[in-house]
């Protein structure tokens, strides 16, 4: 058997070597499929017994080294949760017992925003590291982005995987890489602008804020010359009405979706055949769609939730992740863009823990979006939601943009179109402008009472 530490650059540079290139075509579903055995194989034979974590919940479900296809695997290998890794570094301090290799061989440690449970430090070899700079690189290139673009990173470079990995990832692609740390909305706008930017990389929420910085600066943005906008963070790029917002106050910029996390790094890019559809990097991920309640496979073209299985990541894994995102998966096996991987009709449509039930009626936030992103004039908004009552109720508030007339009249449109889409009434308040919060991240719209 070979040891841990050879098999993992063995593996990257056979990962390269098969990969597919656009002008050869696309890998068929058996390849797929074959590919992902092979690699579990090895994945699984490396982390035991050199990983503690692993080798625990695989010895509790019998041999499991010998991975003869992808139903053997989802049977006999246990979900992941991130309770139990949250539990695991609690217990050893500070990184936990997920690492393959020795503490020195680690060079890169980033941790999750702990918006739903403590957050996880997550570390990363060089190797594992190049992996997911490879995966990122193809999020790039599927979207257009080439050497020679310059890309404008509109973040606080914080703790967090995603900013660092995309513009290490971007200057390996041969693009100019330029950072918005530390500067203010307006700083940034001016930035962008100075360098000429080509391509955007931020939030859906922070793109909508760039914009509105653009008219309170008196900048006009159709000379920009920018021409992709990468968004991340949110589920508000394959939201249609969102991404419609965006692309008409970016004139000549095409908002292109992408997701992954912290734990898993990037996991999806945009189908370029059709907006709003995220096509998983099965070369990289093993990806199951299951009943959120039953932990059963959800039918393909039903709504599920998504669990990944990194198959690169070698120094920090994770085997059947449950990731909490919810998806509906195509009933296409083949996309019209040519593509077998697995295709997420509308990116990520929730989390499992964000769908509400108003008086009887199943609401995701995203749902909430689109009916406020498909009226014309809000410029922010932000939803109360009262549970203080036996029947939890549903109030928004909205500021509207300098060119919305009549915020009365924006207020009942809104208010119709709440009636149209969910038979409830729900109550709309128009603020003074500069009222609601704005946000460079994930925005937190949402206020429980």
């Amino acid at each position: 058997m070979s040891s841990a530490r050879e098999i993992e650059p063995r593996r990257l540079q056979a990962e390269s070597d098969t990969s597919i290139s656009r002008a050869e075509g696309f890998p068929n579903r058996a390849s797929i499929v074959q590919s992902q055995i092979d690699q579990l194989g090895e994945l699984i034979q490396t982390l035991v017994p050199a990983n503690t974590f692993y080798s625990e919940k695989l010895a509790r479900a019998g041999p499991a080294g010998k991975i003869s296809s992808l139903a053997a695997f989802f049977e006999r290998v246990p979900l992941t949760t991130k309770q139990e890794l949250v539990e695991d570094q609690q217990r050893h301090p500070p990184y936990g017992t997920n690492l393959t290799f020795p503490l020195e061989r680690y060079t890169r440690c980033h941790q999750t925003s702990g918006s739903t449970s403590a957050p996880l430090r997550w570390l990363d070899t060089p190797e594992s590291w190049d992996w997911m700079k490879r995966n990122w690189e193809q999020v790039f290139r599927v979207a257009g982005v080439a050497r020679g673009d310059r890309i404008f990173f509109a973040f606080s470079f914080g703790p967090f995987l995603g900013f660092w990995l995309a513009f290490e990832a971007a200057q390996r692609l041969g693009c100019l890489a330029i950072s918005g740390a530390a500067q203010s909305s307006a700083a940034r706008l001016r930035s962008l602008l100075d360098h000429r930017a080509t391509v955007l990389c931020c939030t859906p929420t922070y793109a909508l804020r760039l914009a509105e910085v653009a008219v309170e600066e008196k900048i006009v943005l159709k000379t920009s010359g920018l021409k992709r906008i990468i968004v991340a963070g949110e589920p508000g790029g394959s939201i249609p009405a969102t991404r419609k917002r965006i692309e008409g106050l970016w004139p000549g910029a095409r908002v292109f979706d992408h997701h992954g996390m912290t734990e898993v790094g990037p996991v999806t890019y945009e189908c370029p055949a059709r907006p709003c559809v995220l096509h998983v990097m099965e070369n990289a991920y093993l990806a199951e769609v299951i009943d959120p309640m039953t932990c059963k496979p959800a039918p393909p073209g039903q709504t599920g939730e998504l669990v990944l299985t990194t198959l690169g990541r070698i120094a920090s894994p994770l085997l059947r992740y449950r990731t909490g995102d919810l998806v509906k998966t195509s009933s296409q096996p083949v996309c019209v863009c040519g593509r077998g991987e697995l295709a997420l009709e509308g990116g990520i449509l929730s989390r499992t823990d964000d769908m509400l039930v108003v008086r009887g009626v199943n609401i995701h936030p995203s749902a909430v979006e689109e009916v406020i992103r498909s009226c014309d004039g809000v410029a922010e908004y932000q939803v109360h939601l009262d549970s203080r009552h036996a029947l939890t109720e549903l109030s928004v508030k909205i500021e509207t943009t300098p060119d919305a007339g009549d915020p009365l009249k924006l207020v009942d449109k809104l208010e119709q179109a709440f009636q149209s889409a969910f038979s409830l009434r729900v109550p709309v308040r128009a603020m003074a402008p500069g009222t609601l919060p704005r946000s460079e991240m994930k925005a937190k719209r949402w206020i429980r009472l």
